[in-house]
């Protein structure tokens, strides 16, 4: 599928729909630190960092340093003028071009990221290039043959099948990492509160920071909204939870 270019249009809307809540951010810090050793601080490098929505929760529970390293300008804008931590930096990369030295980093988190990535091979080995000997690697991803259970993607077929069209199978994405000298040691499933209520989902909905919309006909995407609208009183009106994959891999 073509590039997304967050330049374009997500960073604008991103820090809005995607934010997490600080339940959800406990939840996966938790998930993380169930993986790692009692000994702080662990330095970090957070890969596609975005607009930093998770770079600070990183730094406060493991106390850094945390590196954001993010490719799109105008999402890392975002980051250093509304994510900032005295333990976190942001800069210019990608994740075949991570500008950090050998063995730098305790532990490396790969957030909803994988799927964008172009050169895997090389992006799996140059993350083992700075992840230290016996430090960790963390991939939260979806997988095509294990789409998560949304309720607007139950509502709106179309757009699932096209969600779907962005990822590969979770034995492929494990063979990415098995193939540059990681060693899978974990694979969790982790249920996190998205939203507070089907309202807060729906109104973040709204705003399209999901990337499947990149990949979409504004038909496409106006009819989906149609039938959400209609949809939504027959819907479960409380909190809103996802169940994601959690991959975690040695060095």
């Amino acid at each position: 599928m073509e590039k997304v270019d967050y330049d374009a249009r997500l960073h604008a809307v991103y820090a809005a729909g995607r934010q997490m809540s600080p339940d959800a951010l406990q939840t996966w810090m938790a998930a993380f630190e169930r993986h790692l050793p009692g000994i702080r601080p662990l330095v970090w490098l957070d890969l596609g960092s975005g607009t930093g929505r998770m770079t600070p929760s990183l730094a406060g529970v493991f106390g850094g340093p945390v590196h954001g390293v993010e490719p799109s300008d105008k999402m890392r804008a975002q980051a250093i003028a509304q994510a900032d931590h005295p333990a976190v930096t942001y800069a210019a990369g990608s994740a075949e071009h991570i500008p950090l030295p050998e063995a730098s980093c305790d532990a490396a988190l790969l957030f909803f990221v994988w799927h964008h990535v172009v050169g895997r091979q090389a992006a799996a080995q140059e993350l083992r290039r700075v992840v230290r000997p016996g430090g960790t690697l963390f991939v939260q991803a979806n997988f095509a043959d294990r789409m998560p259970d949304v309720w607007w993607f139950r509502v709106v077929p179309e757009w699932w099948e096209a969600d779907k069209a962005q990822f590969r199978s979770e034995d492929e994405v494990k063979g990415d990492f098995a193939g540059a000298g990681w060693t899978l040691v974990s694979r969790d499933d982790v249920t996190w509160l998205r939203s507070a209520s089907l309202a807060e989902d729906f109104a973040r909905l709204k705003l399209r920071a999901v990337s499947v919309f990149e990949h979409l006909s504004e038909e496409v995407v106006e009819a989906g909204f149609a039938r959400i609208e209609a949809a939504l009183p027959s819907l479960d009106d409380g909190p809103q939870y996802e169940t994601s994959q959690l991959l975690v891999f040695q060095r």
